[in-house]
């Protein structure tokens, strides 16, 4: 696909905008409606985005746009039900993971997504009340959820499990199917600086993990090649990893600002503290991958982040996104012209994912 989607920022109005600013009013993100994106309006988009741990940039593009729908639900204000190809998303079904796992019901990670494993600790909330078992979220559901919030005490279970389902997969790499991400690709260049494009800098050092994993018998898959001229967003990349059934994805790219004084490397896993929402074992591979660039490479330490991007919130294993330095500074954009340094870089990534699935030490 190459349909560029509609941005919309400030001095932007008609009747996308009215609908955007109706949004940020039903979630009192804003106090009166507007046809406009005024600079009141754009301050509420950024609290807003900043809130959801998402780019925070005050301009409205498809990912903000579905989480202010996503924003307006509250927990018995719909119908919940798991309906593959048409998932829905909303804070609602953010609350009923939440829930579920509280009471004791493995509803899997909370990321706001009704899949499966959401259906299957329903029917099981609902086998052990002793309502139909029909994976539907209904009134007879609110009621049960009722009944239980006065005798049970929440928890993060959920961290504790995605713990425990990872215990098993650290046999080695050899046996391991590892998602690489390079970012954007094909009429997409992502951002440039000193020559440099994110979309080459990224595809080089995706291309030498690949080669350094391969060699040690892991099955590494590429979301796009390095001369595809497609563009795939982040979603498709997401069904892709999920259908893979991959047991890690990294994501890779550069940064780059309008000062040129930014510079070092950061991490990000999936996670909105604000939410209730985390991934443990994201969190530890992005401790483990940021402290082996910056120890081996020698960059900044711009250290590790939470963020609910759709890459890392829509796989359905532990997801990192690495941003290898900054393109806009020189220090940085001379390290990743070197191919040498990029090759380190790559290195510290395939170490960092042998750690992560090393077998324990008796």
């Amino acid at each position: 696909m190459t349909d560029k989607k509609p941005l919309f920022r400030k001095g932007d109005q008609g009747p996308a905008v009215v609908e955007i600013c109706d949004r940020l009013l039903r979630i009192g993100a804003i106090k009166k409606a507007s046809n406009v994106i005024d600079e009141t309006v754009e301050a509420a988009i950024k609290e807003f985005q900043q809130s959801r741990g998402i780019t925070v940039d005050g301009i409205v593009g498809p990912e903000t746009f579905r989480r202010l729908e996503e924003a307006r639900w509250s927990l018995g204000d719909r119908i919940l039900s798991h309906t593959p190809g048409h998932l829905i998303h909303g804070d609602d079904v953010s609350v009923l993971q939440r829930k579920l796992s509280d009471f004791g019901f493995d509803a899997g990670r909370i990321d706001g997504i009704f899949g499966k494993d959401t259906e299957n600790a329903l029917k099981e909330l609902q086998k052990s009340t002793g309502i139909p078992v029909d994976g539907v979220c209904g009134p007879t559901v609110f009621k049960a959820i009722e009944r239980l919030n006065r005798v049970v005490v929440g928890g993060t279970p959920e961290q504790y499990r995605e713990e425990l389902h990872h215990l098993p997969r650290k046999t080695g790499v050899s046996d391991k199917v590892i998602v690489i991400d390079p970012g954007h690709g094909g009429e997409d260049q992502g951002l440039l600086g000193h020559a440099l494009t994110e979309s080459f800098v990224a595809a080089d050092i995706s291309q030498k993990v690949e080669g350094k994993l391969a060699a040690l018998g892991t099955t590494v898959l590429l979301t796009r090649l390095a001369k595809t001229t497609q563009i795939i967003d982040e979603q498709q990349r997401a069904v892709f990893a999920n259908n893979s059934f991959a047991d890690l994805v990294v994501s890779i790219h550069a940064d780059a600002i309008k000062s040129a004084t930014g510079n070092g490397c950061a991490s990000y896993y999936f996670g909105n503290e604000a939410l209730g929402q985390k991934s443990s074992m994201g969190q530890r591979f992005a401790n483990l991958v940021q402290s082996e660039i910056v120890h081996t490479v020698g960059l900044k330490d711009c250290r590790t982040h939470a963020k609910t991007w759709d890459l890392l919130r829509m796989t359905r294993m532990p997801a990192v996104r690495i941003e290898v330095g900054y393109l806009s500074n020189q220090h940085d954009a001379v390290q990743l012209a070197n191919a040498n340094v990029r090759d380190l870089i790559a290195t510290s990534i395939a170490e960092a994912i042998i750690s992560f699935f090393e077998p324990e030490k008796n």
